[in-house]
């Protein structure tokens, strides 16, 4: 394992360390490599320049000091009804249409529900059971790996932080179920590998098998949960390189395989452009090419951006330079049946805080909007203040967007998570309380659409229903982070709207059959019509990344 950054990497480091001025609020320790953290260990004077320079958290919304309006190129935000606890993160959607959040670092997780048109920026909010004590441990971590399970299940593993601002790397886990209202412990997988999970990337495969890397181990592992006995079976992991794969990503493939790009294959040495892809069928790992530029960070943080899957087949990967070389932050675009890398457009250089430095992703979001555009957040330096969004556009193109309503100015892009609701809308929030949500221009086209082929179209309250078609997850996983957070939705949403009320129900879905996201894979979901559903005519939907499928008319008895 990694363990120590060169000399020429420290200095580099902290060259990046100059504090920008703040407002005053609470810091947030950032994601941080392995390596990085053992290096501010051990440097007590390069750890202070971080901790002063470090964006602050507002415990309320804070109107940007340099709020920045783009207009006619993109979407609007709106805010959503204030939560009761601050320090929102990980949004995840569950299958009955609310939303989880946790309060970041604590034991405690939030629940919206959107309101009776299903409008979820007028939701209610509701506070859920707490992370569960392990072996005299209150779980309660920051940074961590997670998904929903095709079993409607929420799991969530690791953790770089747990309730405290030092970097732990925990292997603790929990699973929560919805309808019970309750988290179980979920012990990691065995062996001296998985001493540490950290913020460990993660992804369920086609087959609904969820897949959990360990962040630190060297040689890197990697593991298989059977989530009816919650236990684990080891599986091939990345071999290129330095063996190792703290900071990277897993991105799911049309082709069922799992995507990578490596970080360390020229460590001590900056500059790795390889990718590696997981082939199920066997349980090893082979060469995807290399990107036309290399997108770690050479600041000496070993950051990465984000990859995400466009619904025509590519990749988009994003460049984490943090500024210490030539400020242009790079993208480059896989095609994954080609297997070949394209060059992308540098990121534009309007951050900090005169509008002229580089942006950066290095821990940043991204998620990919119904339109077929990618909304993502950058800031310059690692997180520095003001944080400014964009949107990656099919033609390959990057315009600036408008900056969220609050908080923005007091931010670094590391804060920001993205969620994609089954409104069509992109879910954010950024350690505040206030989270905001972003309306895109534009609609998906009809190859994007799930198509119903089968469900019953008279359904009565409280009773169990199969539906079954093609794309029902959608053609990506909607949401990417990296190795720091993950929020998916690539599985299907029922969505019933009263014909003559308007009002939105949806139903619990669970069992399915597939979490495929190639083009036209047939699967089956069960639901369950909820018991307040009004009754009526009605019309039915499946909703998968926000692209909803053609209307069936039913009857709710």
């Amino acid at each position: 394992m990694p363990m120590l950054l060169t000399r020429g990497a420290t200095m580099a480091l902290a060259l990046c360390l100059a504090p920008p001025a703040l407002a005053a609020g609470v810091a947030v320790m950032p994601p941080l490599s392995y390596p990085t953290a053992q290096f501010l260990a051990a440097n007590p004077q390069a750890r202070a320049r971080l901790l002063s320079g470090l964006a602050t958290r507002p415990m309320a919304a804070l109107a940007p000091t340099a709020h920045r309006f783009v207009p006619a190129k993109g979407g609007t935000w709106t805010a959503v009804t204030a939560a009761p606890r601050s320090g929102l993160c990980t949004p995840e959607l569950m299958t009955d249409g609310t939303v989880l959040f946790q309060s970041c670092n604590t034991k405690y997780w939030l629940k919206l529900a959107p309101d009776a048109k299903g409008n979820y920026a007028d939701g209610s909010w509701t506070t859920i059971a707490t992370l569960p004590v392990i072996n005299g441990t209150q779980y309660a971590p920051q940074y961590h790996a997670a998904a929903v399970l095709p079993d409607d299940r929420l799991i969530i593993m690791g953790g770089e932080y747990n309730g405290s601002s030092s970097g732990v790397w925990t292997n603790l886990g929990a699973i929560y179920d919805p309808v019970a209202n309750s988290w179980t412990p979920v012990t990691a997988p065995g062996g001296s590998s998985w001493s540490q999970i950290g913020d460990a990337q993660s992804t369920v495969l086609a087959n609904g098998t969820f897949m959990l890397a360990s962040c630190c181990a060297n040689p890197a592992t990697d593991a298989l949960l059977d989530a009816s006995t919650l236990t684990w079976t080891t599986t091939g992991a990345p071999t290129a390189g330095d063996n190792y794969q703290d900071e990277q990503g897993y991105e799911l493939l049309p082709t069922g395989d799992v995507l990578t790009l490596d970080v360390w294959t020229n460590y001590p040495n900056y500059g790795a452009t390889n990718a590696e892809s997981y082939l199920p069928s066997s349980g090893t790992w082979g060469a995807a090419g290399n990107s036309t530029a290399s997108l770690v960070d050479p600041c000496g943080y070993w950051e990465i951006g984000p990859a995400v899957l466009r619904t025509n087949g590519t990749v988009v990967g994003f460049g984490a330079n943090t500024g210490c070389t030539t400020p242009a932050d790079p993208t480059s675009v896989y095609n994954v049946k080609a297997n070949s890398w394209s060059a992308g457009p540098n990121v534009p250089q309007v951050c900090g805080s005169g509008g002229t430095s580089g942006c950066t992703l290095a821990d940043a979001p991204a998620a990919l909007e119904p339109n077929g555009r990618i909304l993502f957040a950058a800031s310059s330096g690692f997180g520095s203040p003001p944080t400014h969004f964009f949107e990656f556009l099919p033609n390959n193109t990057i315009v600036q967007v408008t900056d969220p309503l609050y908080n923005a100015s007091q931010s670094g892009a590391y804060y920001y998570n993205l969620m994609v609701l089954p409104s069509g809308q992109v879910m954010m929030t950024d350690f505040s309380s206030q989270a905001e949500i972003y309306t895109p221009i534009g609609k998906p086209t009809t190859h994007e659409m799930p198509v119903i082929k089968k469900v019953p179209t008279t359904i009565t309250r409280g009773t169990s229903y199969t539906v079954a078609g093609s794309q029902l997850n959608g053609l990506s996983q909607g949401a990417f982070y990296g190795d720091d957070a993950q929020m998916a939705t690539n599985y299907p949403m029922v969505r019933i709207t009263n014909t003559a009320t308007g009002d939105v129900s949806y139903a619990r879905t669970s069992g399915f059959s597939a979490m495929s996201v190639k083009a036209g894979q047939f699967s089956r979901a069960s639901f369950v019509l909820p018991t307040t559903a009004e009754t009526g005519a009605s019309t039915l939907v499946v909703v998968a990344n926000g692209v909803a499928s053609t209307p069936v008319n039913v009857t709710v008895d």
